[in-house]
């Protein structure tokens, strides 16, 4: 099943945050997106590397709709310090006008797998449509302190140490407490024995989980829903 299938990406503004794997999901969908003739745009409301291979527009409307008619995958930012990309000049909500689909990258996890929020975090725009919550199982097993963005602020949300070795149910408790519980949830990073701490928290999740592998060859794995699984 292709990625966009599985975390029912609807048409309009797509807003991805969280953990681990947040710009290679973004680069994905927007390529499969692509590949099926949509007009797609990547941005970010944070800040990102500009995604390699897709065309960069740092200038106006005018611009975007050149490129998209060159290609049907680019790339809207403007520069920020350390080679990355900011907000771009256009508003979001003219950017869902000039293309189907809006995918952008709205917190930062600085590499880490899990996350957790400042007061200002994420910026998700009003006019997203599916929030996607990216976990990354490569901090299951290991203490707050060296897996997660805002480690202090992550202990809070479960009320532990920052010493404390994160569970599954831990990761999934973390993001219900940031009030995300309705986002689709992408548990990233299952491969190998990692796969059963994905499917724990998915089988502790209510909403739509995806697990998934996106450095392999067949990212979706499996596909959860309400804590049960319907696809494998």
């Amino acid at each position: 099943m292709e990625l966009s299938q599985a975390l029912r990406i609807e048409r309009g503004v797509t807003s991805i945050i969280g953990g681990g794997g947040k710009s290679t999901l973004l680069l994905l969908l927007g390529k499969e997106l692509a590949a099926n003739g949509a007009k797609t745009v990547l941005c970010t409301t944070a800040h990102m590397y500009p995604p390699q291979g897709v065309p960069l527009v740092t200038g106006g409307e005018e611009d975007i709709l050149r490129q998209l008619g060159q290609s049907e995958l680019v790339c809207a930012g403007a520069p920020a310090e350390e080679g990355k990309l900011q907000q771009s000049q256009i508003g979001v909500n003219r950017l869902a006008a000039l293309a189907e689909y809006v995918l952008i990258e709205a917190d930062g996890s600085r590499g880490l797998p899990l996350k957790a929020h400042a007061a200002y975090e994420p910026n998700v725009p009003r006019e997203t449509v599916r929030l996607v919550y990216v976990v990354g199982m490569q901090g299951i097993g290991k203490p707050i302190s060296a897996c997660a963005h805002r480690p202090a602020l992550y202990a809070a949300l479960l009320g532990r140490e920052e010493t404390h070795i994160v569970t599954p149910a831990d990761a999934m408790a973390a993001m219900a407490a940031e009030g995300f519980g309705h986002a689709v949830a992408l548990l990233n990073q299952a491969e190998g024995a990692r796969l059963q701490f994905a499917r724990q928290a998915a089988a502790g999740y209510a909403g739509r989980a995806v697990i998934s592998s996106l450095q392999g060859k067949s990212p979706v794995l499996e596909i959860w829903e309400g804590g049960m699984s319907i696809l494998c």
